[in-house]
């Protein structure tokens, strides 16, 4: 089996009693070249979101028979071509959606009263006195909260909300009328979600649909003194269009978890003070990737005896006349 990252120990434990571990133990993602090389006589992967796994790298793997991919999404493997080749892809749902919500929430509270500035500002020592006008912040208690994806993520983060009195809207695909019982949000289109949010949340997978869902156009139609969140996926966002909108202060803030290139930063990102930038950690408590690892390592384990697993996301691999089944 191979592992492209060394995982917390809790999730290894049960692997190394059904298979021999190749784990690549540097702390930089596995370089392509390496990956193909290693995964070539592999009979399970556990990849990470920053892995690339294509078609070359499925190929190569004559008897590959499980991916495990240690996240909720899965955008980075090409499950259509597994699917074909009648390989179970496995992800890691649930168990890190409070985590995540916690992170959303943590970069809102943070863009709206300005924490990253006020730090810069203290520690390079040019905090000299409390004044009534220093860093001037935006009100959460009451505002409006717009979430983009309400699935589980996506309603944690209401929820949260709510517990500070905001105003709940929300736009998913398809409609959770679930969030509107228990918690009042209320179904909007995208456009009146931007137009009447003070605080939107990006919550949904990376699809074709979604890349660029937030762009020049969409940024356009928020009001000046909104803040944008994003701990999806980088490209959900075009990252050119919010730079503009964020230089010419045409919306006030924005966080940020992911990139639209991650690792790498639009460079004016990095120039102006007005964006959080975080390094993809939304879900980085001991217990979400605890629990992550585990998850993935039992689900491999699982389809390795001939089981079926709960968290998969191809299913048709085990509907009767696919290919290897």
């Amino acid at each position: 089996m191979l592992i492209t990252r060394k995982l917390l120990e809790e999730g290894l434990s049960d692997l190394r009693d059904i298979a021999d571990l190749d784990i690549w133990e540097e702390d930089a993602p596995i370089p392509r070249e390496e990956l193909l090389r290693r995964i070539a006589d592999k009979d399970a992967l556990i990849s990470l979101l920053s892995d690339r796994i294509d078609r070359d790298v499925i190929d190569r793997a004559k008897g590959l028979k499980v991916i495990g991919n240690y996240a909720v999404g899965f955008d980075n493997v090409d499950v259509e071509h597994a699917t074909s080749k009648g390989i179970p892809v496995l992800n890691t749902p649930s168990v890190l959606t409070e985590a995540t919500a916690d992170l959303t929430f943590a970069l809102l509270m943070a863009a709206a009263r300005r924490i990253a500035e006020g730090e810069r500002l203290v520690r390079s020592g040019a905090f000299n006195s409390w004044g009534p006008t220093l860093l001037l912040g935006k009100d959460v208690w009451g505002a409006t909260l717009g979430v983009v994806g309400a699935g589980k993520i996506g309603t944690a983060v209401l929820r949260r909300g709510k517990g500070f009195g905001m105003r709940l809207l929300y736009h998913s695909k398809p409609r959770n009328e679930e969030v509107e019982k228990e918690l009042g949000a209320m179904y909007v289109p995208l456009e009146e979600l931007l137009g009447s949010s003070d605080f939107v949340t990006l919550n949904v997978p990376l699809t074709a649909e979604t890349r660029h869902l937030i762009g020049e156009k969409e940024l356009a139609m928020m009001k000046r003194d909104a803040i944008l969140i994003n701990t999806s996926r980088g490209p959900v966002v075009d990252e050119n269009a919010l730079s503009k909108a964020l230089t010419e202060r045409r919306i006030q803030a924005a966080a940020l978890d992911v990139y639209e290139e991650e690792p790498k930063v639009h460079p004016w990102l990095l120039s102006i003070q007005n964006v959080v930038l975080a390094p993809h950690i939304g879900s980085a408590t001991v217990t979400a990737r605890t629990n992550m690892a585990k998850l993935v390592a039992s689900g491999v384990a699982a389809v390795l005896k001939g089981e079926r697993p709960g968290n998969v996301v191809n299913p048709d691999v085990f509907k009767k006349g696919s290919d290897g089944r």
